[in-house]
């Protein structure tokens, strides 16, 4: 026992070892997810999320020391957002006939998510960083994080909204839009994007190449509109 803790601390000073971890539980929620049949509500992320915030929890390992060694997936974010641009592209013709469509759901989309955030959140008595570190929660996490440190918010919080705004967005997205008849891919893929931002935009991206694309392009734009839309509406509040 004593030189397997000697090893773990060791090992767990390495930042190899959380960017291993982190890969492994993702790679443990997606072999599930496609053994459910891709459920939508057996959701990879969500499984991961699961699985290492119970090896943290177990192991007793501080988010600040497991984030050192996975900050790298972090970083990817960058890229794997602007590398979305790439289905835009192929789906071009399908956005210049909806400009005016797109226009009115992004303004109308963004303009929902950041003030129901705030008007329950008020409702219920919340105030002070907690309220500000709500206000982008739909926007992808490294401008929501950027958003809310601006604002004197609490980026930590914040990122966990946004992962939990995803998740749940990827989630009901399929189930809820079915149930309401929405069969236009385009409209059903920005509704993802502009509500549930990075991880709505996998889940679309999986159902349709078409959504995946206008999943994409919601993504991005709600990301600008609410970087100016989030500090207006928080004015009101404040």
């Amino acid at each position: 026992m004593t030189d397997f803790t000697e090893i773990w601390s060791y090992l767990s000073q390495g930042p190899l070892l959380w960017l291993t971890a982190t890969i492994a539980a993702y790679g443990l929620g997606d072999a599930v997810y496609r053994a459910s049949g891709r459920k939508p509500w057996v959701n990879p992320v969500l499984i991961a999320v699961i699985v290492l915030g119970f090896v943290l929890w177990a192991t007793a390992t501080p988010y600040a020391q497991y984030f050192a060694g996975a900050q790298f997936v972090h970083f990817m974010l960058g890229p794997a957002t602007v590398s979305l641009a790439l289905p835009i592209w192929d789906s071009r013709h399908h956005v210049r006939k909806a400009l005016l469509p797109i226009a009115a759901g992004l303004l109308a989309g963004s303009a929902t998510a950041v003030g129901s955030a705030l008007g329950l959140a008020y409702a219920l008595g919340i105030r002070g960083e907690t309220l500000i570190s709500l206000a982008p929660k739909s926007a992808t996490a490294p401008v929501a994080l950027g958003i809310s440190e601006a604002l004197g918010g609490s980026p930590t919080l914040t990122a966990v909204l946004v992962i939990l705004t995803g998740i749940t967005g990827a989630v009901v997205a399929t189930p809820l839009l079915n149930r309401l008849g929405l069969k236009d891919w385009r409209a059903r893929g920005f509704a993802v994007g502009v509500a549930a931002h990075g991880i709505g935009t996998a889940r679309a991206l999986q159902v349709n190449p078409v959504a995946g694309a206008f999943a994409g392009l919601g993504m991005g734009l709600n990301a600008v509109l609410t970087s100016f839309l989030a500090p207006a509406v928080l004015h009101w509040f404040l």
